[in-house]
């Protein structure tokens, strides 16, 4: 399997893998008599994988080119074509539907942004929302090997924050220098082979505990998904709609740890290694985020609700601490899972503002080479150390900062160069509201809309406001200015300037 790997490149690998998985939505419709459905996704399936083996013979022969930046290229157009094969079955299978409406559904699942252009989950057969689940988990996958395949030698990703070259050429270290001087082929097939049965055996895992907590055996294998995926897709509308409860909902939190820190399935966190995970800086900004933002809310929530004492009770503020525990960190990972319990905190103090919290929480983002999106716990860490070191210095301007090279590099090189990233990431901002705004839609509208998909949370649309953005509802031109600020975010401003930089052009 190894071998069959490095031979193929990454378009092809990816065709065949979506062929493969197009498999699933057509066994479950068989096994449900929706024989339609089931035509559609194993036709399709086999049209794809017959592409792929065409494809396969044209190149054979050919020497791979081993330009890292090549290979980047290849992840964004993956990101925009591969669509189109996904947007097939789909189109297909749900028929009353537009060409366009399934191209933009399926780029918001490949970049686990999750924004459904189909709110009412009645509209669309079982086996499609399996496969909307399906593809998320795809595209998360797809990021967990490819930062550390594509994006760790190019120093991109969050990488940058702690490499000691420039964005683009990796970083100091034996490590670092292992991962550059070897092929690409050779890093996706050890990645691939190392992290899938990772990401399938964590899924399984909670798709069996959501089973266990109450949940229908659909339902639950279409939330453990979009939990690792983050992508936060639901066929029955979100986790309310669903029967596994409190208990699931732990669940899926628990789960979301390895959206804040790679560290949680990477090697260096296994054997019982606690004590690294906790000490991992990402790690530990995440939860205190986490809390702290909880903490800061459910006061709010607690003394908005004082002065009403029929619901001022002990078991409403229990509910009120979990619904925003919860949903803190779901937005933090990016994943948009809202508990059941979040609608009444909000109703039970009153707040009416704290769409501009999940937005912030949302922009924060997770862990670098995870499937969260967002500006990363890394880079956020990285200013913070720079800000505290700065107001040292203006208290004691004869002090030394301690720590090693390591944590010195963080606070001046890194620091910088995520002080880039957030001024490249607030111009993208910028450029995809006034694009928005330009196709009709008001200024509100356009920057939720922007934030949602920059960050990949689609379900943040329904939340970040008084009344829900519908994604249904957009013309055609927010359409397509939605699709490619998915694309943006998912692989990031930084690898977009890495793509159009000159050296690219004179290989």
């Amino acid at each position: 399997m190894r071998r069959a790997l490095e031979k193929l490149p990454l378009s092809v690998i990816l065709m065949v893998a979506s062929a493969g998985l197009m498999l699933v939505p057509a066994g479950h419709a068989l096994a449900i008599g929706d024989h339609a459905v089931a035509r559609s996704f194993f036709y399709s399936g086999l049209e794809l994988g017959a592409l792929a083996g065409f494809v396969t013979i044209a190149i054979s022969g050919r020497a791979p080119s081993d330009d890292p930046r090549r290979h980047l290229l290849a992840l964004a157009a993956a990101f925009v074509v591969l669509p189109l094969a996904l947007a097939l079955p789909f189109h297909e299978a749900v028929g009353n539907t537009s060409w366009l409406n399934s191209y933009v559904e399926m780029v918001s699942s490949l970049t686990t942004t999750g924004a459904t252009l189909f709110e009412d989950p009645a509209r669309l057969p079982a086996s499609v929302h399996l496969w909307r689940a399906t593809v998320g988990w795809f595209g998360g996958l797809i990021m967990w090997v490819a930062a550390v395949a594509v994006l760790a030698p190019l120093a991109l990703g969050g990488f940058e924050v702690r490499a000691g070259d420039d964005p683009g050429r990796g970083g100091h270290g034996r490590g670092a220098a292992d991962i550059r001087l070897a092929r690409f082929s050779e890093r996706l097939a050890t990645y691939s082979i190392r992290l899938a049965p990772l990401y399938t055996g964590l899924t399984l895992i909670l798709w069996i505990g959501l089973i266990m907590a109450g949940d229908t055996p659909f339902v639950a294998i279409n939330h453990a998904m979009s939990t690792l995926s983050t992508s936060g897709i639901s066929p029955v509308g979100g986790l309310s709609g669903g029967t596994a409860g409190y208990a699931g909902e732990a669940m899926i939190a628990i789960f979301l740890v390895f959206a804040i820190s790679r560290l949680a399935f990477a090697r260096e966190g296994r054997a019982g290694q606690v004590g690294t995970l906790l000490a991992d800086p990402e790690m530990r900004l995440g939860l205190g985020i986490a809390g702290g933002v909880t903490v800061v809310l459910f006061l709010r929530h607690w003394i908005g609700a004082y002065g009403v004492a029929a619901e001022a009770d002990l078991l409403a503020g229990v509910r009120a601490l979990w619904g925003t525990g919860f949903t803190v960190l779901s937005f933090l990972t990016t994943t948009g899972f809202d508990s059941q319990s979040w609608a009444g905190a909000r109703d039970w103090s009153a707040l009416d503002t704290q769409g501009l919290v999940l937005m912030a929480l949302a922009l924060i983002g997770g862990g670098v080479a995870t499937t969260a999106g967002g500006a990363k716990l890394l880079r956020v860490y990285a200013l913070y150390k720079h800000a505290t070191r700065e107001l040292q210095k203006a208290i004691l301007p004869a002090s030394v900062a301690g720590a090693g090279r390591a944590a010195r590099h963080l606070r001046s090189q890194g620091a910088f160069r995520a002080w880039i990233f957030f001024m490249l990431t607030a111009l993208a901002l910028a450029g995809f509201v006034l694009a928005f705004a330009l196709s009709g839609l008001d200024f509100r509208t356009s920057l939720v809309l922007t934030t949602a998909a920059l960050t990949t949370t689609g379900p943040l649309a329904h939340w970040a406001t008084p009344e829900p953005i519908l994604y249904e509802t957009l013309a055609t031109a927010p359409k397509l200015i939605l699709a490619a600020a998915m694309i943006v975010g998912r692989l990031e401003i930084l690898a977009i300037v890495a793509l159009i930089s000159p050296e690219i052009w004179r290989r």
